[in-house]
């Protein structure tokens, strides 16, 4: 086996190869079982999406799944990387999976005997999920040759960015980018006017603005979420232009009315759901202590100004989070499980409790969050 740490660590035929075999297994093909194996998942960020479809898809695989937990571990001794994960070679783990803040974060593992699959390495690449998204290209056109693919956010500090225009040029499509000035990473390629290019597209790819990476205190005092979404987000308008055909994209999480407008996530050209799909599932997690609401609800749009007391406050997230559950894509094919707090629990949705709706109505799992 060897480590899969970048895409240029793959050929072309190997990528066709792999998104084949993905759709053969999505349309039910069987899985070759290896309960011989032990994986950990080691992640250093933190993460819905991807550790959770790693999961789901390691138990399918009958593979032996390790936890390790950051919070829990040696590391908070001073452990190093490398240390880390040697033990965890020595004691027999056959395989990593890592996600980590320090772009190229491999490089130090380069002694280890065991393979390592690269989940996100700061603002460096992220393989996974450029393959899934090349999935769901290939699903919906059958070629990538001659593909026209905008993609508009942070492209400075999105790992994505640099997977997938690495990838989708070496098989044949054209990659433009659209950010703003503070965001653009010329070494990348083309920049665009969004306006100029919108009604031309035939995938238009939306990233997630990065605010854990900003720095630059001009990045973080200046941002406005109206003014970005005005002129580098998706707007209504801007999808009235798009062509038949074209379709949208975004890795998630999704802040909407910032890089795409809330009505437009599961739009008809969308295929944002369909990208976590092909990620395999995921445990939705639907907790959100007092502390964290506030910046949740910010993420939203919602002001604090805009509610008086904690009553007020996690009133408006219930909102958010009813909405989220009741959404058609939020069903048990994509979702294995939410977690939820107490409070939320105890919370109607339709006239039924949380949970049982969750149950009854959408068939997927809740867990409740204890209190620590």
């Amino acid at each position: 086996m060897k480590s899969l740490l970048s895409m240029e660590d793959l050929t072309n035929e190997e990528i066709l190869s792999l998104v084949k075999r993905a759709l053969d297994l999505k349309n039910g093909a069987e899985n070759k079982k290896r309960n011989d194996l032990f994986i950990a998942n080691l992640f250093f960020e933190n993460s819905t999406r991807t550790k959770k479809s790693f999961e789901v898809a390691e138990k399918k695989l009958n593979l032996n799944v390790i936890d390790f937990e950051v919070s829990t571990s040696s590391v908070q001794k001073g452990e190093t990387l490398y240390d880390t994960c040697k033990t965890l070679e020595m004691i027999g783990i056959d395989m990593l999976v890592i996600r980590h803040s320090e772009n190229e974060y491999y490089k130090q593992l380069e002694n280890l005997k065991i393979p390592v699959i690269n989940g996100g390495d700061g603002s460096g690449e992220h393989p996974s999920q450029c393959l899934l998204d090349i999935m769901t290209i290939y699903e919906n056109y059958g070629k990538f040759e001659g593909l026209d693919i905008i993609i508009a956010g942070d492209i400075k500090n999105s790992r994505v960015a640099r997977s997938n225009k690495k990838a989708l040029t070496r098989l044949g499509a054209k990659v433009s980018f659209v950010a703003p000035e503070i965001w653009k990473d010329e070494t990348l390629g083309e920049f665009v006017n969004f306006d100029d290019v919108i009604d031309k597209v035939d995938i238009c790819m939306l990233l997630r603005v990065q605010h854990e990476r900003h720095t630059d205190n001009k990045e973080k005092s200046e941002f406005s979420k109206e003014n970005y979404h005005k002129n580098y987000g998706l707007t209504e308008e801007r999808y009235k232009k798009l062509k038949e055909g074209t379709i949208i994209m975004h890795p998630a999480p999704v802040n909407r009315d910032v890089e795409i407008a809330d009505s437009l996530v599961e739009s008809e050209k969308s295929r944002i759901f369909e990208q976590m799909k092909n990620g395999k599932g995921f445990i939705a997690a639907l907790d959100q202590s007092g502390g964290s609401t506030p910046k949740a609800l910010k993420l939203y749009g919602i002001d604090e100004s805009q509610y008086t007391n904690d009553a007020e406050m996690f009133a408006l997230i219930h909102q958010m989070r009813t909405r989220i559950i009741k959404s058609p894509a939020f069903n048990s094919e994509k979702i294995l499980g939410a977690i939820l707090f107490e409070q939320t629990m105890d919370n109607l949705i339709d006239g039924k409790y949380t949970a049982d709706y969750l149950w009854e109505e959408k068939h997927i799992i809740p867990f409740l969050k204890d209190k620590v």
